[in-house]
């Protein structure tokens, strides 16, 4: 079935096409993920219905997995949506990890870099300036969280291992992944990028906690350090 992009404001739509009227009427698993986030959105922005909206964020950071992964200020960089809607999302984020976590459910777990690519890609590959993230693992390489460390050209003047790992010891996090874009498009690592790698898997090393990889995120492309052995 064809994925219905939604162009009217919920109010325009006849009644039996909103989303909580639906989710009332024939339950929530009826719903697709769109208007399932349209209901947490309420109202959309002046460029997109609340629909709308929630087709965007879901294509902007790669769907709900992606969603999930990222925090309230990365989510309020969307335009239209802001920290009180992005709050909302996050707020939502958590009451489904509390409740996986009271049935026995793990986090997502990243096994490849691939798995890390998916999360990283949607919203990096575009981005005009250089992000440096950090992918924040449990010891059975679930993830925690995901951080913006720094924006800004990767260097080592810029990048140190205390602003890192110190992200990585306020939520106990036993490995990390770190990852930046290049706005070229092109992923190729750089002299810098290999240089702040070696730097950071070197702290790692000292206080415990493993960089298990560094990925260069480009336009559709991407490449593992740690798969061409530069670390």
């Amino acid at each position: 079935m064809a994925t219905i992009r939604y162009t009217l404001s919920i109010k325009e739509l006849p009644s039996h096409e909103r989303p909580r009227e639906r989710l009332i009427r024939e339950g929530a698993e009826a719903l697709s993920n769109a208007e399932l986030l349209a209901i947490i959105l309420r109202v959309g922005s002046t460029e997109y219905s609340a629909i709308g909206l929630a087709e965007h964020l879901l294509g902007a950071f790669g769907g709900l997995r992606g969603i999930a992964a990222t925090e309230v200020e990365e989510l309020a960089r969307i335009k239209g949506l802001g920290l009180v809607k992005a709050s909302q999302i996050r707020a939502m984020v958590e009451l489904g990890r509390r409740i996986a976590a009271s049935t026995g459910e793990g986090r997502y777990t990243i096994s490849s870099p691939q798995d890390a690519v998916d999360i990283l890609m949607p919203d990096l590959r575009h981005e005009p300036q250089e992000n440096f993230v950090g992918l924040f693992l449990n010891n059975r390489n679930e993830l925690i969280k995901r951080r913006i460390i720094t924006v800004g050209s990767l260097n080592a003047s810029i990048i140190t291992p205390r602003e890192l790992f110190r992200e990585a010891i306020s939520c106990n996090s036993a490995a990390v992944i770190i990852a930046h874009n290049h706005p070229s498009g092109i992923p190729e690592p750089s002299r810098d990028d290999i240089n702040v790698t070696k730097r950071l898997a070197e702290a790692g090393r000292t206080i415990g906690i493993d960089i298990l990889d560094h990925l260069v995120i480009g336009d559709g492309q991407w490449v593992s350090l740690k798969e061409r052995n530069l670390m």
